[in-house]
């Protein structure tokens, strides 16, 4: 017999994946954003957190709590939005979890299990922020961090980052290949795999960094080929965005969704950090590469792409959008799914048209105060114009 009070919670969780998603009144006219999150805690089947059994849980107290959602990867398959969350039990242990919809804005609901991967890291702690990747070689790949103690060190806070791949054909059945090795750089994190092949090889996104949490001598975004993605191996990694003095980049940065090919370009939303008064700011930023050869950026906007605002600013980890997902339908449009303050998931739509305008045609960086008011002072000097001849 079911407690009482499961039928309560499962009703007030029905309402909430049910409830309609609408845009905010929130324009800049390079994308929309939602009232509603597409998934938070609450979205998490009772199943996975409760034991319904009275005589067990007479109390129908939750067992195996989740703290959050968040991070995820996101690909489109047999006509479903499908996002691959990372979700933090309250243990602090991270997990995927398949959440599907079927206009990817909202009515997120997850698949009956979690995913489960092959356990072949014996060291391997903690698991988090998958990239999908749909590959022209037929497989779905899943690269993500992969946390192991340090043992190097009496620092109990001391981990190390790798590159987890694995792959799959219908997000089911994984398969675990090795992780990531990059010769030059002893850790890596955001490391993403590109869609396509690059010179006949594999191509990744890496983060090169010298520890797990600071990036030391690494310079940004970096690019590299493999031959075997079975054994992936980086000899070289080219930096493509390059962390800069003064600007959101400044401490670190990393790749953010997959590229999306353009019209023109590809497209990348990546992920620039500061510090601040308040602790690092986590912010997102786009630029565009070369469509023959994705490690030339061509273009890259001034300035942030999408910052976390009002209630977004609030969660574990304050002041923080992160994305490494989206999607980009037959007909242009494009799926953003973004976290805010490893808390929760949100989704912003836009289409290629727009990003690419948006990517070629807003101003870089001068990187000076003086240079940036100039630019500033151009287009108010052109504006003033337009409006003076509008109004004779």
């Amino acid at each position: 017999m079911l407690h009482k009070n499961y039928y309560i919670e499962a009703e007030k969780q029905r309402k909430i994946i049910e409830r309609k998603n609408e845009k905010t009144d929130f324009y800049n006219g390079i994308y929309d954003r939602y009232k509603y999150p597409v998934l938070t805690r609450d979205f998490i089947p009772l199943t996975w957190r409760y034991d319904l059994n009275t005589e067990t849980n007479p109390d129908f107290m939750e067992r195996l709590g989740v703290n959050a959602v968040m991070n995820s990867g996101a690909i489109k398959l047999n006509g479903k939005y499908l996002i691959v969350v990372r979700v933090e039990g309250n243990d602090r242990k991270s997990f995927f979890a398949v959440a599907e919809s079927d206009n990817g804005i909202d009515n997120f609901h997850f698949w009956d299990y979690p995913v489960v991967l092959p356990d072949t890291c014996p060291e391997e702690t903690n698991v988090y922020d998958m990239r999908l990747t749909q590959h022209e070689d037929g497989w779905i790949y899943g690269v993500f961090c992969s946390e192991s103690k340090d043992t190097t060190t009496n620092d109990l806070s001391a981990a190390v980052a790798e590159a987890g791949i694995v792959r799959t054909k219908d997000l089911k059945t994984w398969e675990r290949l090795d992780n990531l090795k990059t010769l030059r750089s002893p850790q890596q994190r955001n490391v993403v795999l590109h869609p396509e092949f690059v010179d006949g090889k594999y191509a990744f996104y890496t983060r090169p960094m010298d520890g797990f949490i600071e990036t030391g001598s690494g310079g940004g975004i970096g690019f590299g080929l493999c031959e075997d993605i079975e054994h992936a191996v980086i000899d070289e990694e080219k930096i493509i965005s390059r962390r800069v003095y003064h600007t959101l980049t400044e401490s670190k940065n990393g790749a953010g969704a997959v590229p999306i090919r353009g019209k023109k370009c590809w497209i990348n939303i990546a992920h620039g950090v500061r510090n601040t008064a308040a602790g690092l700011r986590y912010v997102l930023y786009a630029f565009a590469t070369d469509l023959n050869d994705p490690s030339k950026v061509i273009a890259q906007p001034s300035g942030v792409f999408l910052v976390p605002f009002g209630e977004e600013r609030v969660g574990d980890v304050s002041n923080v959008v992160f994305t490494n997902g989206a999607i980009a339908d037959e007909d242009g449009k494009i799926f953003i799914y973004y976290a805010s303050c490893d808390t929760r998931m949100h989704v912003a739509t836009t289409t290629i048209n727009k990003m690419e305008d948006y990517l070629f045609n807003t101003p870089e960086d001068p990187l000076r105060s003086p240079d940036c008011v100039k630019q500033r002072c151009e287009l108010i000097a052109k504006n003033l114009e337009l409006l003076q001849r509008e109004a004779e």
